[in-house]
């Protein structure tokens, strides 16, 4: 099982390569994936909004990002990254930050695995919305309506990400829900 990698091709974010019979993506310039499930002292969710070209349409998910991917960190840990995501794409600092779970994010198609942090103590402390290269709307909805309105947005077009439905029930499970 411990097949040589053979680089197929390489972009400046991308490298597909080949184990054995195997073809699959890695990325090139990141040591990891975070993702932040955001919780209120008001139990309400920090949702985030934004156009993701892959499957060209808006797309609801939890704050996330890339680990080791700023030139001048790129041995950055996890929950430092976590933390600069959060503050990005959401605008809230976090006084606590758990570690709760890792694990591939597609293991068919690359090898990356996504860390996920559930936030708390949360305060506002800038205006989020990403990054230069990000258009990012948010959202705070109460935990309890976190589902229909999940529905709701599915019903005006809106994609949800699959990995909402983990960050929730790994909440939950932290909240003995």
């Amino acid at each position: 099982m411990d097949e040589q990698l053979e680089v197929i091709a390489e972009t400046k974010y991308l490298r597909l390569v080949r184990r054995g019979d195997w073809e699959f993506i890695q990325r090139s310039n990141a040591t990891g994936v975070v993702l932040i499930v955001p919780l209120t002292d008001n139990d309400n969710l920090l949702f985030i909004e934004q156009y993701r070209p892959p499957v060209d349409s808006r797309v609801i998910e939890f704050p996330a990002g890339l680990a080791g991917d700023i030139p001048d960190a790129p041995d950055e840990a996890l929950e430092a990254a976590a933390r600069r995501e959060l503050l990005e794409e959401t605008g809230y600092d976090a006084s606590e930050i758990k570690q709760v779970f890792s694990g591939p994010s597609s293991a068919g198609l690359t090898d990356e695995k996504t860390t996920f942090f559930i936030a708390r103590g949360l305060s506002k402390v800038g205006p989020g919305g990403g990054d230069a290269s990000e258009d990012i709307t948010n959202h705070e909805i109460p935990r309890a309506q976190a589902d229909n309105w999940l529905q709701a947005k599915t019903d005006e077009g809106c994609l949800v990400g699959a990995r909402i439905y983990t960050g929730l029930y790994l909440l939950n499970r932290e909240l003995n829900c």
